[in-house]
């Protein structure tokens, strides 16, 4: 007894020890470092614009100040402070020409009423679909480590495939995509990338709000307006010509036309026996004009150089981008300031910047990563991950922080969504030492592990997670904390009033960056490599790369 006594102080010891090496971050500079990019000045930080010139003159300023070196393009063998990303920009001209053909009726359908249709990402400039079969493919997934395919060899070549969003498992809360919590495959970005695969012609999504996690306005806003993407080589590889959502009334019309009943077919999608279903004499047509052009953004990206494994990085990373300038608030403010969204996140990159550059040099290289467009559909991090600075085969780790909370500490942390992977093991851990616990999402369902930065790395295999504020604040425990975060996501969340605040300590951020600096040193200070559990839909992507590796 006496042993394992000794053996416990002796681990208490080392544990406190260990966090008191831990560096301190200031919370005056991290609430200078907000109050500058959140002001009027820099007008909402919208990419492309010239607040993004103002922007990347501040932080890459504080870089340097930092003592970071710079880690982006190269340039006559130099690596330069930023990353060129070219954006993608499609816009649907005047109204679309969309329509139903239900036997021998034409039925008209309105923009952002019954359907939404998307501006075109796979290149085209006008899109002229006459009277395309629709073909029913139960949720749209090919899952091959679940033995799971929708498709079972259907020819999409020139026909819609229609879909359920979510997962097949989110109705019934159990089954092969582990129950509530939303994989990718239950996101309808991987929808429409899966379609692409199939050869379809077009995708339409059904919307139903409980799967969705959202409301049919949601939709509307989101997918009749401008749209943005990557410079792709072959876009046609990632997006069909026609991609859109449709209101569950209309499906339940175009099945009852054709003989289907909606709930029936939808009990039979959840299961691995579900086959494609054709809607036996409906097609749909659309005609549109599209106006297209590319614009150019930049990624913000500071290093410190390993000392014995320089090839091998760690990233950090957080979007400097929010709305800019936009529709007037009732106070006639127009200008988005993104305090929270995410000049926190920046201010904690640079600070975690200071602090490794100040300390020993890591024996992994450290990668500061602010991406742009995270608003426009984290589109930063997605040119960085399919056009990687560092490779990512040997990119040991993924740390994103997005919203953090600038009030006191709290005695929890969270990531976005749900994943089981070793990078949140090692959070866990070492959150003991900070007197945290790990809190998981309460709402695994809604997807939000695909809806941050993060997720561009994820999904190419990257151990990756997007760092979470928790609610249990020591001064006024999970009742205070959630009436903050509840105030915040009703009152100034994408809203004009999401402002710097001089009551904000913030000393529950800087708090939050000891353990993230924590996690990261440690990982940049070992030959580990975190996996992936082993039924991750990410698994298969990070072993394919296994021995590069060795």
């Amino acid at each position: 007894m006496r042993r394992l006594l000794l053996s416990a102080l002796i681990i208490a010891a080392c544990a406190s020890a260990q966090a008191a090496d831990t560096p301190s971050f200031s919370t005056q500079r991290l609430s200078d470092e907000v109050k500058t990019l959140s002001s009027d000045a820099f007008e909402g930080r919208g990419p492309a614009t010239p607040a993004e010139t103002k922007t990347i003159d501040y932080v890459v300023a504080q870089m340097k100040a930092a003592g970071l070196q710079p880690g982006g393009d190269l340039k006559d063998g130099k690596r330069q402070w930023t990353q060129a990303v070219p954006l993608l920009r499609t816009e649907i001209i005047g109204q679309p020409s969309l329509s139903l053909q239900l036997g021998s009726t034409t039925e008209p359908l309105t923009q952002g009423k019954q359907i939404a249709i998307r501006a075109p990402m796979d290149g085209s400039t006008s899109v002229d679909i006459a009277n395309a079969p629709l073909v029913f493919v139960g949720y749209g997934v090919k899952a091959p480590e679940r033995h799971w395919d929708d498709f079972k060899g259907v020819d999409l070549h020139g026909k819609i495939a229609v879909v359920l969003v979510n997962d097949p498992d989110f109705e019934t809360g159990h089954g092969d995509f582990g129950g509530k919590a939303m994989t990718y495959y239950g996101r309808w970005t991987y929808k429409y990338e899966e379609a692409a695969r199939q050869g379809a012609l077009g995708l339409l999504v059904i919307h139903e709000t409980a799967p969705a996690s959202y409301g049919w306005a949601t939709v509307k806003n989101s997918n009749t307006n401008t749209m943005f993407d990557i410079v792709r080589d072959k876009p046609g590889e990632e997006h069909p010509q026609l991609e859109g959502w449709i209101q569950r009334d209309l499906a339940v019309q175009m099945f009852k036309h054709a003989g289907l009943d909606f709930d029936s077919l939808k009990k039979q999608a959840q299961t691995r026996a579900f086959k494609p279903v054709a809607l036996k004499g409906e097609s749909l047509s659309a005609s549109f004009k599209v106006d297209k052009s590319v614009i150019t953004s930049h990624n913000i990206v500071g290093r410190v150089i390993g000392s014995k494994h320089p090839d091998q990085t760690v990233i950090y990373s957080a979007h400097w981008d929010h709305l800019g300038v936009g529709q007037p608030d009732a106070t006639g403010d127009r200008i988005y300031n993104g305090a929270v969204d995410n000049a926190t996140g920046t201010a904690a990159l640079i600070e975690l910047g200071r602090a490794f550059a100040h300390a020993p040099r890591p024996e992994r290289s450290v990668v500061f990563v602010n991406v742009t467009a995270e608003e426009k559909g984290l589109l930063g991090s997605e040119y960085y991950a399919t056009h990687p600075l560092y490779p990512l085969a040997t990119t040991a780790g993924v740390l994103n922080m997005d919203a953090l909370d600038p009030h006191g500490p709290t005695r929890n942390f969270t990531i976005s969504g749900n994943a089981k992977l070793g990078l949140l093991d090692d959070l866990i851990a070492d959150a003991k030492q900070f007197n945290m616990v790990y809190t998981p999402d309460p709402k695994p369902e809604a997807g939000y592990f695909f809806r941050s930065d993060h997720f561009s790395f994820a999904k190419r295999g990257v151990p990756a997670v997007s760092f979470g504020s928790g609610n249990d604040w020591v001064d006024g425990g999970v009742k205070a904390g959630n009436a903050a975060e509840e105030e915040y996501t009703a009152r100034h969340y994408h809203q004009p009033s999401d402002e710097w605040q001089a009551s904000w300590p913030f000393t529950g951020m800087a708090r939050d960056l000891q353990l993230l600096y924590t996690v990261g040193s440690q990982l940049a200070n070992s030959d580990q490599w975190p996996g992936w559990s082993k039924d991750s839909e990410f698994r298969a992507a990070r072993e394919a790369t296994a021995d590069q590796r060795k």
